[in-house]
């Protein structure tokens, strides 16, 4: 998102005042850039070309570190999926916004805190450093960044913290030509949520995280969209059947945001599964959630196999329900494995959703559930990731969901050509303020 392309580039600049090179790499395909419709839209407005990214499937990793050329720095997640263990004993930075699903001992430095944006805490280093290090290019990046996360600063939407609130300030008064965050955020705003152009499939992909427990997996997808719009999608029911199963999620939430006149936000829920036993339990998880409570209210239902709700706790984002579905799925893995069985729905029959107080189902030894990276389905269970809302994001089917690139020798981009590319990205003139431009 957004969010962590900023993050990453500025961090990258900010390292680079040191002797080593520090490139930006974004953890998707290129493939996959375009449905990131916001940070498409904000590169051009800042007249920075795609072409300086450099993204996962361009650079060779592994290679750089056989060749004890890599050091990593993590930002706007913390944990590496298990694919990439090889890599581990080359980071030696995090830096990121969630609570930590593990620690990391010397040298690795860690910047962990529950702020709004992780660009927050990119500006908070720039902002502690000398004056030079921060040009107008960088400010508008970070502000834009931090505005769209903290939704326009606005406290009811529960996001903003006052150290994002803070930093948003200094950047504002060091650099008074940025964009006014009202207009900024509009515009922001619009572009992300510009959804007009996407197939089902690559609107539950924008934004999807994904968890997993012993043998079970949620899909967790942002939906920028009213959920009754995106109900009346034609051929939607088969579209989620297909969508989980050929990624191998046993039940998906789809989390609707909208936004009134006044620019408030207005959840809604949809929890689809084929399992009716699995769908039932999730929903009645969610109904009885109380921290956070998400005050949710049934609505019809085109399909058997799908619950919809109105959520009226709209500062209950899809970060706070998160530990929710994490606790379920630990609970489900308790239970008497021969009640365990999922089994599709017959035709005609429905489990309507029911608000009612209760608890969570239990049974045998806890197993931890960890977010499963959504590029690539896990057919074991240990084979998935332990961050809460920063799996690797959403990959195309054809690249990293029925294998990993890895596997068979990714594009080879050499020492030189990452040099190079550096280069291209700190010779970028600074378009706002009329700064100087990066060294």
């Amino acid at each position: 998102d957004l969010d962590s392309m900023v993050s990453a580039m500025a961090f990258a600049y900010f390292l680079a005042a040191s002797k080593a090179a520090f490139i930006p790499v974004l953890n998707i395909p290129r493939l996959d850039f375009p449905l990131r419709t916001e940070s498409t839209f904000f590169l051009k407005q800042q007249h920075l070309p795609e072409s300086f990214l450099v993204f996962r499937d361009e650079i060779d990793l592994v290679a750089l570190h056989q060749a004890g050329l890599l050091s990593l720095t993590l930002v706007d997640h913390h944990v590496l999926p298990s694919r990439d263990a090889v890599l581990e004993e080359a980071v030696l930075e995090v830096m990121d916004h969630r609570p930590l699903e593990r620690e990391r001992s010397p040298p690795c430095r860690v910047t962990a805190e529950p702020v709004g944006s992780c660009a927050t805490l990119v500006a908070e280093r720039f902002l502690q450093g000398p004056p030079e290090t921060l040009d107008g290019l960088t400010a508008a990046l970070l502000h834009g960044a931090i505005v769209l996360d903290c939704v326009n600063m606005a406290p009811a939407a529960g996001k903003v913290t006052p150290k994002d609130a803070r930093c948003v300030s200094l950047l504002e008064s060091k650099f008074p030509s940025l964009a006014p965050r009202n207009v900024l955020f509009e515009a922001l705003q619009k572009a992300k949520f510009d959804v007009s152009g996407l197939t089902t499939e690559q609107m539950l992909r924008k934004d999807l995280k994904a968890l997993s427990g012993t043998g079970t997996a949620i899909a967790l997808s942002a939906v920028y969209l009213d959920l009754q719009t995106f109900l009346r999608r034609p051929g939607l029911e088969q579209e989620l059947s297909s969508f989980c199963q050929e990624r191998s999620f046993d039940a998906l939430l789809a989390m609707a945001i909208s936004f009134g006149e006044g620019g408030e936000p207005f959840r809604q829920l949809a929890v689809y599964s084929q399992a009716a036993e699995l769908r039932a339990a999730v929903c009645r998880t969610l109904e009885r959630s109380c921290d956070p409570h998400l005050r949710l209210s049934p609505l019809e239902s085109p399909f058997a196999a799908l619950c919809a709700y109105d959520q009226g706790n709209a500062a209950a984002s899809r970060k706070k329900v998160l530990p929710v579905v994490k606790d379920f799925l630990r609970e489900w893995d308790r239970r008497d494995p021969a009640c365990a069985a999922m089994q599709p729905e017959a035709a005609g029959q429905s489990h309507e959703p029911r608000l009612q107080p209760g608890g969570a189902v239990s049974g045998g030894p806890e197993r931890e559930a960890t977010p499963k990276d959504p590029a690539k389905p896990s057919p074991h269970p240990g084979d998935d990731l332990a961050d809460d809302d920063a799996p690797l994001p959403p990959t195309p089917m054809n690249s990293l969901v029925d294998e990993c690139p890895l596997d068979r020798g990714l594009p080879k981009l050499s020492v030189e050509a990452v040099f190079e590319k550096f280069n291209r990205i700190t010779a970028a003139p600074s378009c706002t303020d009329g700064s100087p431009e990066k060294k």
